[in-house]
């Protein structure tokens, strides 16, 4: 259950579930929000169950958020050995402005790695997605240190705090 407690120990989920449906992105606005935001943050788990935490470049599909990641990473080794990750795109910058998105899943590699640009149809979209936004081309370059996760969220949280009154 969520919520959150007050000193005395009494539960008020109930407020903070209304408050968050209330502030909550419409999947319109998600899929609007993660087209057009260029940064994500991708925790993930070591083997010893420290977490880390790294800044990437990402394109959103519609369904799967597309990670596009350096293979000798340590991102990319704690993904092989745990898939499980958590990704915050997030973005404002006064408290009225807040809004993000925290997606859930794992994280699973999709095509050769390093990425040399070998036929994968699964990539087809996402490669044309992330060179149009990132260095405006029509086609993908691959430089042989990346490789592509793919992230089929399995939960979404999000927040907008302009929908807040007043």
């Amino acid at each position: 259950m969520s919520g959150t407690q007050d000193t005395a120990g009494t539960h008020r989920a109930t407020a903070a579930q209304r408050h968050g449906r209330r502030i909550m992105m419409t999947p319109h606005e998600l899929d609007a929000f993660l087209t057009e935001r260029r940064t994500c943050r991708v925790a993930t788990i070591g083997r010893d169950g420290a977490p880390h935490l790294g800044a990437l470049w990402f394109v959103w599909d519609g369904t799967a958020l597309w990670l596009y990641s350096i293979t000798r990473s340590k991102r990319w080794a704690q993904l092989r050995s745990d898939p499980r990750t958590a990704v915050l795109v997030d973005d404002g910058h006064t408290y009225g402005e807040l809004r993000g998105a925290e997606l859930t899943g794992r994280a699973e590699p999709v095509g050769e790695a390093p990425r040399t640009g070998e036929p994968c149809p699964e990539l087809a979209a996402p490669e044309r997605l992330f060179a149009a936004k990132y260095f405006g081309l029509a086609a993908m370059p691959h430089d042989g240190r990346h490789a592509w996760l793919r992230l089929v969220p399995e939960t979404v949280v999000t927040w907008d705090f302009r929908k807040i009154p007043g």
